[in-house]
């Protein structure tokens, strides 16, 4: 059994140490950190989407090194994950992070032309073919600093799928709002008793700050207040400033470590002047109760108020109209009419048995009639799969990514982290809890759609298991 695994299956508290393959490591590679297990972990084209891949990256370093290699799904199919997988096992890496990814910095909307659309392989998808070939130890990011209802029901609603998928393990978003820390812990502690979960915590210098909050990095909320204290700190004393950065990040861990997280996923401290100053702080709180811990943080912090680490929230909260509501009432008895009931199925599995649609025309033809009743009415692109009935009739090609199973990390209030629209996800989940129907949600996986299907007709594919 490997270390990580190790690692897990007892809950022992390690260290998940960042590393971005845009740079690589010079330094030894240390497989501890203040006492605890450390895991070297290679971040999947974080800096820009030209990044070394990890698995090419990893041959680098020492076998004796465990390693936890990161996948992102940002412009990639699920052939390329198949192909990523197989690679990883024969070369004996078995750790892994499958991650939807935030938006490619080239991201190709294909406006009038949907098939070349750039296209996000969605975790719970990538999860699902990776249980399927057994052998692998699974993570999977998860973002709980979300501050609308909608947009906090929609993340846990999809985490649900993330574990019902496979998952062995999560690693939150890097975050510093400990309100949202512990109610992680407790939704994992409530739904899935000892399923390991890591927090991402980092040395937060204000020259870090300001870089994250200038590049608007996806799903990362820096207040107004931590800026404000960054700011005070290093204009005082640039000396006190950084050691007030080490001892915050090792008050974050402590606290997360006494809360029943597992780990960290420790990101920005890969070099050894900066681990040894991490550990230096952690020495010096080692001893302190949880209740200790959130004290010397708020005074770090110069606040005794979670919500000055917060951002601003919307003053109003947007209800579901009663014509949504309609649209899926209506959608949905058409659905069952002509899709969902034994007289539907026999009608639809007798006219497209025949090969007469496998013709190129009359192909075109249906194409071009399913996309012209469904792409003003929801958005449709013609994928070949439908999955209208699954996403309460919300078509998944209106998120820019084509994520079905739920919304990516990168939201804001409810805004996709693309920022022209809002998430569809959010809708989702207003809708589903105002219909009671948030359990389809939170328990249909839906499938990654192959590109060969796609611009195809999902009226025929819908009936051609029949076929089979």
């Amino acid at each position: 059994m490997s270390l990580f695994s190790q690692c897990l299956e007892r809950q022992q508290f390690c260290f998940l140490v960042e590393y971005l393959c845009s740079a690589p490591d010079t330094h030894a590679i240390r497989q501890s950190l203040a006492g605890f297990p450390a895991i070297m972990t290679l971040a999947d084209r974080v800096h820009s989407d030209d990044d070394p891949a990890p698995l090419a990256l990893a041959k680098n370093y020492p076998a004796e090194i465990e390693k936890l290699l990161h996948f992102s799904g940002k412009g990639r199919d699920i052939r390329e994950l198949e192909c990523f997988l197989d690679q990883a096992a024969r070369q004996g890496y078995r750790n892994l992070l499958l991650l939807s990814g935030d938006k490619l910095k080239n991201h190709h909307f294909g406006i009038g032309q949907p098939a070349q659309r750039t296209r996000y392989l969605e975790s719970v998808s990538a999860v699902m073919a990776a249980r399927q070939r057994g052998g692998f130890k699974i993570g999977v990011a998860f973002n709980p600093f979300k501050y609308t209802e909608a947009e906090r029901d929609a993340q846990y609603l999809k985490l649900h799928k993330k574990i019902r998928a496979g998952a062995d393990f999560l690693i939150t978003q890097l975050g510093f709002d400990l309100d949202c820390i512990l109610q992680c812990q407790s939704f994992i502690s409530q739904h899935y008793a000892n399923f390991p979960a890591f927090a991402c915590v980092m040395p937060l210098t204000l020259k870090r700050a300001q870089f994250m909050l200038k590049n608007q990095v996806a799903g990362l909320v820096i207040a107004p207040h931590i800026v404000d204290v960054l700011e005070r700190e290093y204009q005082a004393d640039p000396l006190q400033a950084e050691a007030n950065v080490y001892a915050r990040c090792a008050l974050q861990i402590l606290i997360c470590k006494q809360l029943g997280y597992v780990g960290v996923h420790l990101s920005a401290c890969h070099q050894p002047k900066q681990q040894q100053k991490l550990e230096r702080s952690l020495e010096q709180y080692q001893n302190l109760s949880l209740e200790e811990c959130i004290k010397a943080w708020q005074q770090l912090w110069h606040t005794d108020s979670a919500t000055a680490l917060q951002p601003e929230r919307p003053a109003l909260v947007k209800p579901v109209s009663a014509m949504q509501v309609a649209k899926y009432k209506n959608m949905h008895l058409m659905h069952y009419m002509f899709f969902g009931s034994r007289t539907a199925i026999g009608i639809g599995r007798f006219i497209f048995k025949a090969s007469f649609w496998n013709r190129r025309r009359p192909h075109r033809l249906l194409l071009n009639l399913e996309h012209w009743s469904k792409n003003r009415l929801v958005g449709c692109e013609s994928c070949g799969t439908c999955r209208l009935d699954e996403t309460l009739y919300i078509c998944p090609e209106t998120c820019p990514k084509g994520l079905a199973n739920g919304p990516c990390g990168g939201t804001r209030l409810d805004r996709c982290e693309f920022g022209d629209r809002e998430c569809i996800h959010s809708v989702k989940a207003r809708l589903a809890k105002r219909i009671d129907r948030t359990e389809v949600l939170k328990s249909k996986l839906i499938p990654a759609v192959p590109i060969e299907t796609r611009a195809t007709s999902s009226w025929k594919n819908w009936f051609r298991p029949a076929d089979k």
